[in-house]
């Protein structure tokens, strides 16, 4: 009996938390559609913003800082391990800056430490993206690596970035989209993307609990008979 509702109960709470994760994603689906349609954000639009400009375009005028490559692992594309070039890059005509995600490039298979030359365009230029709050996380695996110039990094926030190199950083990454002759892939994953996985998930554990039941059920009837 005990153990009858002890799985019920897990298998109701897992599905209703698998539930909530397929809402949330479906909400983000709406934000992002209702958001990529607006003009994108330009650059004095984000500096003085006083909205809410996640999922929302940009395109921004600034610099690069050459100096401070990051590398997110484990962000395999189309089944091929790499990494998230990540990189601050100056707001022009203002002291702050914002991270970019520049593109994906795949990893060295003999050596993952061993990144080819990257190559980043110097001075002012143009720059196309997605605005995003972050990028999203993967599992830890250890102890989080030092931010330094070229860290091979699990996850990464602005906010990282800024208590390492005493930048100012928004509080926002800039997924770029726009082209540069840098050899990085930019396929960004859509963030409302698996919704219908975290429903699938919950269809298996609320049949989980009804299994339970009907286990109890019918090995309750047998002993009753056999009795």
């Amino acid at each position: 009996m005990m153990l009858t509702v002890a799985l019920c109960a897990l298998g109701i709470t897992l599905g209703q938390w698998q539930t909530g994760r397929a809402l949330e994603k479906e909400k983000i689906a709406s934000a992002t559609f209702a958001r990529a349609s607006l003009a994108p954000v330009q650059t004095h639009e984000l500096i003085g913003a006083s909205t809410e400009l996640v999922f929302r375009r940009a395109s921004l005028s600034g610099e690069f800082v050459v100096g401070w490559p990051l590398y997110l692992d484990n962000r395999p594309l189309h089944g091929v391990a790499g990494f998230y070039v990540m990189m601050p890059f100056k707001i022009a005509g203002s002291d702050r800056y914002i991270l970019v995600a520049r593109g994906w490039q795949p990893r060295n298979p003999n050596n993952r430490t061993l990144m080819p030359s990257l190559n980043t365009p110097v001075g002012t230029i143009n720059l196309d993206g997605v605005l995003r709050g972050s990028i999203d996380k993967v599992m830890q695996l250890g102890q989080a690596t030092p931010l330094v110039p070229g860290a091979i990094v699990q996850n990464i926030t602005a906010q990282d970035v800024a208590q390492q190199t005493g930048l100012k950083m928004f509080g926002l990454v800039l997924e770029q989209t726009s082209v540069s002759v840098d050899g990085l892939l930019r396929e960004w994953p859509l963030p409302s993307a698996g919704a219908d996985k975290h429903r699938a998930y919950a269809f298996q554990w609320y049949a989980l609990s009804l299994m339970a039941v009907i286990f109890f059920v019918v090995t309750g009837f047998r002993r009753g008979k056999n009795r």
